[in-house]
């Protein structure tokens, strides 16, 4: 079976509540059998996080703000005293102010712009650079993006721009650490009734355009990003780095 990832640690980032893609992932790599650690943003999000992370024996919740460096620095000292070594890492965080995913594009703020980037983007390299040191017989990194980084969807505004340079990083990323073994790749999911997406107008009008116009004509399953993340996490993906994979019932391809 070449998802057993049994003696392998994974670390998974974004996990919000049950309905979130992180967590479809970490349901997948526990099941693969990994040792998992999952992290939540602040004190906040810590209850329901630790309600999730207590249904998966063994995993264990460690707090981390991404768009704070010293956080970061602070998690991989612990996940290092903790494993000792890391074979994969979930990015699954996205964010921009919810006014910003309103109106028209040409609004969007200065302020609104950095926000995105910084916790969409930058959060990717930042976590990346800290994983790789603790990735000595290589790895997987395996972040999400969206098709808006490719077309414009109505009222994505900002993290369309977001999603396009991230889908660029994880090509940097995986020219820079390809050499130590480590491939970096994005899962670009249909739209799914995620807490992130319900901040987006229109979400709706997505999902009924989505079903009607994919080949499966269909939406694509949380469960079916998450298997997907366990084939990233595994050997059978082991010559896939710098990848977009689509996991979207084929929307992609479609002209019109």
């Amino acid at each position: 079976m070449f998802e057993d990832l049994k003696g392998r640690t994974a670390v998974v980032f974004g996990v919000a509540n049950k309905r979130s893609i992180a967590w479809a992932i970490a349901q997948g790599l526990h099941a693969a059998g990994a040792n998992l650690a999952i992290t939540y943003q602040n004190e906040r999000m810590e209850m329901e996080a630790k309600d999730l992370i207590l249904s998966l024996p063994g995993a264990e919740g460690f707090m981390c703000d991404v768009s704070k460096d010293e956080e970061i620095t602070e998690l991989f000292e612990k996940l290092k005293a903790r494993y000792g070594k890391l074979h994969a890492v979930v990015h699954s965080v996205a964010f921009a102010p919810a006014e910003e995913l309103k109106g028209d594009f040409v609004n969007t703020t200065r302020e609104g712009f950095r926000v995105a980037h910084d916790v969409s983007v930058y959060s990717l390299i930042a976590v990346s650079r800290a994983a790789a040191a603790l990735m000595e017989d290589g790895g997987s990194v395996i972040t999400m993006t969206y098709y808006g980084a490719e077309k414009v969807v109505p009222h994505y505004n900002v993290m369309g721009v977001a999603k396009a340079a991230l889908e660029c990083t994880v090509r940097y990323l995986a020219q820079d650490l390809g050499r130590r073994k480590i491939r970096v790749n994005a899962i670009s999911a249909g739209p799914i009734k995620t807490l992130a997406a319900r901040g987006i107008s229109g979400l709706g009008d997505m999902l009924r355009s989505h079903a009607e116009r994919a080949p499966l004509q269909r939406n694509v399953e949380v469960s079916e990003v998450g298997s997907t993340g366990v084939f990233l996490a595994s050997d059978a993906s082991s010559g896939i780095t710098g990848e977009i994979i689509y996991v979207d019932c084929g929307y992609n391809i479609m002209g019109f």
